[in-house]
């Protein structure tokens, strides 16, 4: 063989390496496919709409979040410190599934101080409220079973609801909430596993639901058989009216109600905690479920928050939050009226933290949204919080991380926005100048009704 021709034994070999790896690539099989859950259910829009909105100089009414600057920074740090000066090595280790006892026991001395009489084995401390809520799915939901919500809802109990393979069925409501006879001739009907309720501030709409519906609810779950899951998240923040009974508290309701709580509005989002009581049996099918989730909360995090309550006036802290939210979602509603068209409806919720707007007739919030933000101004569209056919006309506002100020300015530039919007479609938009609406500062504040009818309040 001449020279030219022959290879050396280490080029053969690295040649031959080379297409056994080609071969071997071109013959991977691709991995099972994702579960269909994971497929079917998207994303929160409240989320990508946050991003959106991230940039300098957005005035956003978009996030649900407690304002920063109401945040008892030396307080809780003082906490931390605590929590590792009394016992640095408990702190850093594992803890128990239930909880802390100490942070067990001041929930549920909290809970008796608002009249629902509750031991510390009631209570099971969760990684954030929105936990709890996965826990009690878990324990209950098998795929294809029905669970009732209210119309508009939380978005992320739908989320969790249909990740759960759930049948998610939509409870009538007018604009106080749930409506006890449909309620019951719905369970009647569809015979399911729970009704998930936001009964006081909710989330989208603010609204509250009356004392004599709470009891009526809970004779409904008694008689008809039915799971309550009642999420309070935003029971401490009521800065008008007079404090209602948890539906956990009603006859009928006590063997039936998983009552979910948070310290995100009242302490701080970042400590992720929150809290669950329930029925002996069913809390125990939860520590389970949160057993195999992530074995237990933040050991360091729990103990922080029980030195806290043990040490600082949490009330008084929530008051003073009370008070700058109320102020700011009094802005809201001032510039609202000053501003937007004669046409356009919201609401006046007591506490919480959002307000329920609905725009005029043949608009659409979430086509109005980039506009808006191109002017400087964000918000929610409803649409994505209803079960069915939604309504797109409507929105959610958020007032509680802004000044009054900025909150009038913010609204300013959403007028600007729907003014635009409205001409680029073609739409009249009455002008909040046209001299027959030159007093709108003087008139009731005009309400959106959730059944779709627009009034004026008495």
């Amino acid at each position: 063989m001449p020279a030219a021709a022959h290879v050396p034994a280490a080029t053969a070999v690295t040649a031959a390496t080379a297409v056994a790896a080609a071969t071997a690539v071109a013959t991977v099989a691709a991995p099972p496919a994702f579960a269909a859950r994971a497929t079917s259910v998207e994303g929160s829009p409240v989320r990508e709409i946050l991003a959106l909105t991230q940039r300098p100089g957005i005035i956003s009414f978009a996030g649900g979040l407690p304002a920063p600057d109401l945040f008892d920074n030396e307080g809780l740090r003082a906490a931390y410190d605590a929590a590792f000066a009394l016992s640095a090595r408990r702190a850093l280790q594992y803890s128990t599934t239930e909880g802390a006892p100490e942070l067990r026991a001041a929930v549920a001395a909290r809970a008796t101080a608002r009249g629902l009489a509750t031991r510390a084995d009631d209570v099971v401390v969760t990684s954030g409220s929105q936990q709890a809520l996965t826990l009690i799915t878990a324990a209950l939901i098998e795929p294809g079973d029905v669970v009732l919500v209210e119309n508009p809802t939380y978005l992320a109990a739908l989320q969790c609801f249909a990740l759960a393979g759930a049948r998610v069925v939509a409870v009538p409501c007018d604009d106080e909430g749930v409506l006890p006879d449909a309620l019951a001739e719905l369970v009647a009907r569809e015979r399911p596993k729970l009704l998930y309720t936001v009964p006081t501030f909710q989330n989208p709409t603010g609204r509250t639901l009356p004392a004599a519906r709470r009891a009526a609810v809970a004779q409904v779950a008694a008689r008809l058989g039915l799971w309550l899951v009642e999420d309070d998240p935003y029971g401490d923040l009521r800065y008008e009216g007079e404090h209602l009974p948890w539906l956990a508290a009603h006859p009928g309701a006590e063997d039936r109600t998983a009552l979910l709580g948070s310290f995100s509005k009242i302490m701080a989002p970042g400590l992720r905690l929150g809290w669950l009581r329930a029925p002996a049996a069913l809390l125990r099918a939860a520590v389970v479920a949160k057993q195999a989730a992530d074995l237990h909360t933040s050991t360091v995090d729990q103990l922080a928050a029980a030195h806290y309550l043990a040490t600082v006036d949490l009330d008084a802290h929530t008051a003073t939050v009370r008070g700058a939210y109320r102020e700011r979602r009094d802005a809201l509603l001032d510039a609202l009226s000053r501003t937007l068209p004669a046409d356009c409806a919201w609401n006046r919720p007591e506490g919480g933290m959002f307000v329920w707007a609905r725009l005029p007739a043949d608009h659409d919030a979430t086509a109005l949204l980039s506009t808006a933000v191109a002017h400087g101004v964000a918000f929610v569209p409803g649409a994505p919080f209803h079960t069915g056919a939604p309504d797109p006309r409507t929105l959610r506002l958020s007032f509680t991380t802004h000044t009054p100020r900025q909150i009038t300015e913010g609204v300013g530039r959403l007028g600007a926005a729907l003014a635009e919007y409205g001409k680029r479609e073609g739409r009249a938009v009455p002008s909040v100048l046209d001299p027959d609406l030159e007093q709108h500062d003087e008139q009731p504040e005009k309400q959106v009704d959730d059944a779709g009818d627009h009034h004026q309040a008495a």
